[in-house]
Parts: C-alpha cells; structure tokens; sequence
C-alpha cells in the first residue's frame, strides 16, 4: 500500500500524540511490488508483496527503545509507543546519543515515474515471454529475474521534522547458457522508468555474449589491460562501491581507511586517483535518483566524494561531525561517477591487447585498509587483439584494489545507470590476474 503525504503523515501525527517520552521518532515505510522469475526458458514463480510497517523510537535522556507493527488502529498504535517506552526505560545510556534534528529543507528528486507504478502482471508475463522466445529461436537457455515497485518512506519527530518521497524503480537480470553449458552470457539493467526496459534487447546481450563465449581458451594468468564493463564495476559487492563506502570520516580518524595517514589525520584533499576520475553524491540526477533524505531524517545534498582525483569529502555521521566540529552529510547509498564519450566497442577497437570483462562476482576483502579485494571474472570474458575480440577465454581469479585500479585509467566510456549509481565502462592497465578458473 502506498500511502501519500497525507495519509502518511496522518499517522505519524497520532503516533507522536500518543509519546510520553523526551523524544520521539516515528518512520513509516511501504511498497508494493512484483516480480517473475524464470529459468530453463520456463517460467517457475511470479508473485507481489503489499506491505507498510511503522517503527516508533523514543527517547528518555539517553535511553532508547524501538519498537515496530504493520496495524494503524489506535489501539496498536497506542500499545506500539508504549512497547518501545518501555524497552526504552529498561536500556542503558547510549554514549553517542544525538538529538533529534528540527524541520529540514530537501531537495526534490525525480524518483517516481507513472510508468513503472502502473507496471501489471501482463507487463512482466510479455517481458518473461519475450527474452524466453529471443533464447529459444536460438536454441539457448534463459534465467532470468524482473522485480518492479513502488514504495514510500516518511518520517516525522517531536521536533517537528517532517519528511516524505516516493520512488519506483525496475531491476531485470538474465543469464544466458549454450545447451551444453559451455557458453554464458548475461545481462543487467534498472531504472525509475520503466518505459526505458527492453526485455528484447537486454537478452539479445546476453544471448550474443553466451554464443560467444562457446570454445574458451586458457590464457597465463598475470597483468593485462581489462575494459571493465559496468557489471564488473557496480554491484551489491562491486569494485567501485566498496570504494564510495570506504569514504567514511571516522573510519579515517580511526585509522581503520585507506584514507588514514599513519600518526593520525586522513588524506582527505590528497589527489589518489587519475585525474578523469570524478564521485558525486547527487539524489537529483536524472538518470540515477535516489533518496533526498536518510533515516534519521538528515538531508542528502549534492557532494563531490572525489574531484579530478582529489579525494574531496568524507560522510560524517552526525555524532562525528559534532565530535569533529564539522557538518554531518547524509548519505543513502547512491553515487554518480562521470563519464567519458566512449562506447564500448570504441573502447575495445581502441585496445591493442586486452581483456574484456563482463561480470565480477564472489568478490572478497582481502586488505581492508588498501581495499585490496578478490573475486572470480564470470559470464563473459574474451580477449582482445588488435582492437577486435580474438576469441573468448577461461574465467580468472583476481586481486585488485580500486584505489590503484583508478590510478592506471586509459579511458572511461559514457556512463550508464546500474544499481541505482551512474558508472561508465573502465579501460585500465596491469589489472592483476592470478590464477585461472574452470568455473563457467
């Protein structure tokens, strides 16, 4: 259920009244979504969710206590504060207690499209039927997933902070496979609106890539120049997130960063990387909006993370920032990464030698404070020769660091949304292989 401003703040009007406490917060959040899924070119689930749940935190000095439930009556809105007054008296006190923030301004996002709200089941039935039959002429096998949603978060508190957004958004995912399993290719996109998703197009991809990848050679292991494609870049665990997330001020103070210095202090203002390369935090761009606010309420406003290679800014907690005397930064897990002018196949004709990678995947830390990581190339990887694909290869393992992955930067091509982020495909020098996979 998607409630509006109104409605939502209706609620939280109630939840607040009911409070005794010192403090109090309440966040209500909802969505509806959809989704299918599909695998050996056969359809095995398709369902929705509809859901909202309110949670009410409250605060007796320093003391804190929460408490959640997805009914609105007045009697479960009532029992909801005083469950979480009571677990808020029985709590100790929290040494890095903060006050609630008072009325906020926010930006505005286009985070919501018609198009994707108004998706039905006969929308993801056409594009299951769609990507199974483009595998299906071609004697492939397709595994797919689309979900799409729309959902809502507001937040109200006794200070008076009032905050309400909608978003939609649609993410679709397809694997390809030969029929003896020896070729594999696949495919990602997302977006707020969904009159931008083609199934067709997104599968031929894949298809295209699992055809291709048939007759894998075994290459030596060592340094070799890659064209990582946004797949390999952006993901839940993805080479360029874990690099936006190691931006965190009190991580650096502590000395637990890359950006620490040893004997104390970050390098906050230091130039790390190639100087094309340029993070920003941006709820309001087009392509990738995401949420102007986060969950205590704090505004997210546009932030250079790194600028021309200068490492501008760190996120602050608002406990931290106070510690450190400086403005708190909100930050809901969105980045947008600039671009070059380059396509894909601009960037491969432009490679004398080289390796194209499609997708990264099982990536694990190695070296926190280098981001040092490891992981497996998968679902594509060919190598380049002369500035044409040559033949596909065996899939690698990797030990990279993306800090000094974007200190050996050839070229950036023209960035794409992927995982609510804006990222280009990356051509990069002496990427370290080490050792080879038989792993399809």
């Amino acid at each position: 259920m998607i409630l509006s401003k109104d409605e939502a703040q209706t609620i939280l009007k109630k939840v607040l009244s009911f409070s005794t406490a010192d403090e109090t917060e309440a966040n209500l959040n909802g969505d509806t979504r959809g989704n299918v899924r599909y695998a050996r070119n056969t359809v095995t689930t398709a369902g929705g969710t509809d859901n909202v749940s309110l949670a009410v935190q409250v605060w007796f000095g320093k003391r804190s206590g929460v408490a959640t439930c997805n009914q609105f009556d007045d009697a479960t809105l009532r029992r909801c504060v005083q469950r979480a007054e009571e677990i808020a008296r029985l709590a100790p006190e929290d040494p890095e207690y903060m006050p609630r923030l008072g009325p906020q301004q926010y930006l505005t996002a286009p985070s919501y499209a018609a198009s994707t709200a108004g998706i039905t089941p006969d929308f993801r039935a056409q594009a299951a039927g769609d990507s199974i039959a483009l595998c299906a002429a071609k004697q492939l096998t397709a595994a797919g997933f689309l979900e799409d949603g729309t959902s809502f978060e507001a937040i109200r508190n006794s200070k008076g902070l009032e905050a309400y957004q909608q978003a939609t958004n649609l993410d679709f995912s397809v694997t390809v496979r030969t029929p003896d399993g020896t070729g594999s290719g696949y495919a990602v996109a997302d977006y707020t609106d969904a009159t931008k998703f083609d199934a067709k197009a997104l599968t031929q991809r894949a298809a295209t890539k699992a055809s291709s990848s048939v007759g894998a050679k075994a290459i030596e292991p060592g340094k070799y120049t890659v064209i990582l494609e946004p797949a390999a870049l952006v993901s839940d665990e993805g080479l360029i997130n874990r690099l936006v997330y190691a931006f965190d001020a009190r991580e650096a103070d502590e000395g637990r960063s890359f950006l620490s210095k040893k004997g104390g202090g970050t390098r906050k203002g230091e130039k790390l990387f190639d100087s094309r390369i340029s993070i920003s935090i941006d709820p309001t761009n087009a392509l990738a909006p995401s949420g102007t606010f986060d969950n205590e309420g704090l505004p997210v406003k546009k932030l250079p993370i790194i600028e021309k290679g200068v490492a501008k800014n760190l996120y602050y907690s608002r406990y931290w920032a106070q510690k450190s005397k400086t403005e708190p930064t909100g930050f809901t897990g969105n980045f947008v990464m600039e671009g070059g002018t380059q396509s894909l196949e601009e960037l491969i004709k432009s490679t004398q030698k080289g390796i194209l990678v499609t997708r990264l995947w099982y990536i694990r830390d190695v070296d926190p404070q280098t981001l040092l990581v490891t992981g497996l190339t998968r679902d594509g990887t060919f190598y380049i020769e002369n500035g044409k694909i040559k033949h596909p290869i065996k899939n690698m393992r990797f030990n990279e660091s993306p800090v000094i992955m974007l200190n050996n930067v050839e070229a950036i091509g023209r960035a794409q949304r992927l995982g609510g982020n804006l990222v280009p495909p990356l051509k990069i020098r002496d990427f370290t292989f080490t050792s080879l996979s038989d792993a399809i």
